[in-house]
């Protein structure tokens, strides 16, 4: 009996720590979505027992550039802390919201409640800490196009030591977002397309009274060796379409191609790349730039170097700059990325760096309201009001961007609407993409497309009626001295998004001379401290970051090594 009594005692605690065990090694999955940016993102939550062993992301209509960089880094930290309960990754914030709320509704069916998730949830805070100063030979502050530019050039010129910090927890900058890689010449793709092109041609196209015609020169001459490098570490930019334009490819986008790209040639030339880090403030002694003060999370810090590459951006986003810098603009959203805040304007003034043209804004004509993505396919499409009524040129020259600008904004509710026919969305790569991701209405008479739009149908029928008379010379069109060529469509489908303009970039910033050197306001050099991308006062844009990233990084070098 004693026997049979301890078997089935030891049998008994068998069964319970099996149970136990099983209980603890079970793995099991929980699919949950949630709102994100631009649509519903949807994730795979894995258990095993009490523990998340892994995020996945099952579907998604966010920005593909953003996602991309943003996940990886949520799922780390979801993963790190065991909670949804986390920091958002700053860049990609309603994003980050998007798949936290996400990650919480599958724990919440795997029995975990980890309360309400907002827009404000975030990890608690640390401590703040003051750390030991870091020596490197250079630093650059910013990982947009030029910081990486600059990062990848001195590296290639024999650097060892570099750091990158870039304040947002994800790399590229606004260039991640572009369409377009401008501005390119002697590219293979100009090559195939039989574009004869030269240096001297970009100078006569591109002089511009912002710019110094030394600083056009180079420019141009960094163009015509642009293609070639950017092909040396796999960025091909095969889609030529006139006017110095490429793409990656006729269905992808420049910008994402790009930037990829630079960032996977920083991070196999082990540049110390460090995000979630702001700078503060120049470190200047005896007039010579030796490196920068600053903050990760609460932790501060100083980066001791000999010599500073400045490619923080512009100021776009900044409300109160504008107000200041360009009065009246502060009204306008932005196209740019939410980093676009102008940090080190209060730094330039304080050492009495120079500063020109902050009143000088590019200004595109349509983003889309609810997404801010830069939109539009060219001529061929109308432009109305909430009545379905005309009320502006469609054909907008660049010295006519901003009185449009102020022309939607001063109509009913400031409300615009972009729309067009099967003819335009035919020949536009970006307006077949902002449609398959949901963010154009597509119906099949444009009765239909009105009632979507909250449109007076009648009205917007007569529209376009009136539309093509004028094309056909009927009457007179009342906004276009010429009409469209082309007209629109009688049959369907049509298509239809909510428009108004933006400040896509400022155009002013830090004096910097054609080597990225920048200046006082006497004029004379800042040692050791460069400039290049839109922080700097220029008429240029994308392909310039690069380029004068480029020559920043190549310049510091020199600096560096003398």
């Amino acid at each position: 009996m004693k026997k049979s009594a301890l078997f089935l005692a030891l049998l008994s605690l068998s069964i319970i720590f099996t149970s136990c065990n099983s209980k603890k090694d079970t793995e099991r999955s929980f699919i949950a979505k949630a709102g994100g940016f631009s649509g519903e993102i949807k994730v795979n939550v894995t258990t095993l027992g009490d523990k998340i062993k892994d995020v996945e992301l099952v579907s998604h209509n966010e920005t593909d550039h953003i996602i991309s960089r943003a996940f990886p880094i949520l799922r780390e930290r979801i993963l790190e802390a065991q909670s949804p309960i986390i920091d958002s990754v700053s860049g990609a914030t309603y994003t980050s919201f998007g798949v936290k709320r996400a990650v919480n509704e599958a724990l919440k069916t795997a029995g975990k409640d980890f309360g309400k998730i907002t827009n404000k949830t975030k990890a608690p805070e640390q401590p703040v800490a003051h750390l030991e100063p870091v020596n490197t030979d250079l630093v650059i502050i910013g990982g947009g196009p030029a910081g990486l530019a600059a990062a990848i050039s001195a590296k290639e010129a024999g650097l060892k030591n570099v750091i990158l910090i870039e304040k947002l927890d994800i790399l590229s900058g606004n260039g991640k977002y572009d369409m377009n890689f401008y501005d390119l010449i002697n590219s293979e793709a100009q090559k195939k397309a039989g574009i004869e092109d030269s240096v001297e041609k970009f100078i006569q196209d591109n002089a511009s009274p912002i710019d110094t015609p030394e600083r056009t020169r180079v420019q141009a001459e960094g163009s015509f060796k642009l293609d070639s490098w950017l092909r040396s570490f796999g960025v091909n930019l095969n889609h030529y379409y006139g006017n110095r334009g490429h793409m990656a490819e006729s269905n992808a986008y420049a910008g994402a191609h790009v930037q990829d790209g630079l960032e996977a040639k920083a991070k196999a030339l082990g540049i110390d790349i460090r995000p979630n880090t702001k700078g503060l403030d120049l470190i200047i002694e005896n007039g010579i730039a030796k490196g920068v003060k600053v903050q990760n999370k609460n932790n501060f810090y100083d980066i001791n170097a000999k010599a500073v590459i400045l490619a923080t951006g512009g100021f776009s986003a900044n409300k109160e700059l504008l107000a200041k810098h360009a009065p009246g603009s502060e009204i306008f959203q932005t196209s740019n990325q939410i980093g676009a805040t102008g940090d080190f304007m209060p730094v330039f003034e304080k050492n009495d760096i120079g500063l020109a043209n902050l009143d000088v804004l590019s200004i595109f004509p349509f983003i889309i309201s609810h997404t801010r993505d830069l939109t539009g396919g060219g001529d061929g499409f109308m432009l109305v009001n909430k009545n379905g009524e005309r009320f502006t040129s469609e054909k907008i020259t660049f010295d006519k961007r901003v009185a449009t600008a102020q022309k939607i904004l001063d109509q009913p509710d400031s409300a615009a609407f972009y729309v067009y026919d099967q003819n335009l969305y035919n020949s536009s790569y970006r307006l077949q993409k902002h449609t398959e991701k949901g963010y154009h209405t597509k119906a099949d008479t444009l009765a239909e497309l009105a009632t979507k739009m909250n449109i007076p149908a009648e009205k917007l029928t007569e529209t376009m009626e009136n539309f093509n008379k004028a094309i056909r010379g009927e009457m007179a069109d009342p906004y276009r001295e010429v009409p469209f060529k082309r007209e629109f469509k009688t049959e369907g489908p049509y298509y239809a998004v909510q428009v108004e303009s933006a400040i896509h970039m400022t155009k002013g910033g830090v004096v910097a001379n054609e080597n990225t050197e920048v200046l006082y306001n006497s004029g004379e050099i800042v040692k050791g401290l460069y400039a290049a991308g839109e922080v700097a006062n220029s008429s240029a844009a994308y392909s310039a970051s690069v380029i004068f990233g480029r020559i920043a990084g190549e310049t510091a070098a020199k600096f560096i090594e003398q």
